[in-house]
C-alpha cells in the first residue's frame, strides 16, 4: 500500500479543495464511529479519505473506465445515474492508484453510494460517514443521525440511522426525477422491514 501521505498529496491534486475537505471530514467521522463499534480505527480513517477518489472525474472519463477498463462486478442499472459511477471507479482506483489490497477497504468504497442488502458493519459505517461527516454536510442532519446512532443499542442504531439515510436519499432522487437503482430500493425495503417500527417513533 502507498503511505498515507502519498495518498493525502494524490488525492488533493485530484479532487477540488471542496471534496478533499468533505474527504477528511468522513475520514473523521468514519474512525469516530468504528471507536465506537470496535473496529480497526486506523482502517475506517483511511477508507473515509479515499471513498470518494474518483468524484472529480469526468462522467466521460468514468464511464469509459468502467465500460473500458473494470467491465465486470457492477449491474448496467448503475450505469443509468452518473452519481453512481464514483463509486464502481473509486473501489477500482484504491487498487490502481493507492495499492490497497483489502477486500474490506474495497468493498466498503464501493458500497457507499447506493448500498447494498448484505453490507457488512464496516460498509454501514463508511456509508454513514459519508453522509454525516462535520465539514460539508448539514448541521442540523448531522446530529439528527448521530442521536439515531446513539440512541438505539448495537448495530440496530446504525440501521436505524441507515434507514432515515436512505428514505433522504429517495425523496432528493424522486425530486430530482433522477433514476433510482434497484438495489437501493431493495436495501430500503430490507431495512424497513428490519427496523422500521424504530423509526417511527423519532
Amino acid at each position: 500500500m502507498k503511505s498515507l501521505d502519498y495518498i493525502k498529496i494524490w488525492l488533493k491534486e485530484n479532487l477540488s479543495a471542496k471534496r478533499y475537505s468533505h474527504s477528511e471530514g468522513c475520514a473523521y467521522r468514519a474512525k469516530e464511529l468504528a471507536e465506537l463499534y470496535n473496529l480497526d480505527t486506523n482502517k475506517a480513517y483511511l477508507t473515509g479519505l479515499i471513498h470518494d477518489c474518483a468524484k472529480n472525474f469526468s462522467n466521460e472519463e468514468l464511464q469509459d473506465i468502467i465500460k473500458n477498463e473494470i467491465k465486470t462486478g457492477f449491474d448496467e442499472s448503475e450505469l443509468k445515474n452518473p452519481k453512481t459511477y464514483h463509486a464502481i471507479a473509486g473501489a477500482y482506483f484504491v487498487k490502481k492508484y493507492f495499492e490497497i489490497d483489502d477486500p474490506e477497504i474495497i468493498q466498503a468504497v464501493r458500497n457507499h453510494t447506493i448500498g447494498s442488502v448484505d453490507m457488512t458493519l464496516f460498509d454501514k459505517i463508511i456509508f454513514l460517514a459519508d453522509k454525516i461527516e462535520p465539514n460539508q454536510r448539514e448541521e442540523k442532519y448531522v446530529k439528527k443521525i448521530m442521536k439515531l446512532i446513539k440512541k438505539h443499542k448495537g448495530t440496530t442504531g446504525l440501521d436505524v440511522a441507515l434507514l432515515k439515510c436512505f428514505e433522504e436519499t429517495i425523496k432528493s432522487l424522486v425530486k430530482r426525477r433522477l433514476y433510482i437503482c434497484p438495489t437501493t430500493i431493495d436495501v430500503y425495503n430490507v431495512l424497513v422491514e428490519n427496523v422500521g417500527d424504530l423509526l417511527e417513533e423519532e
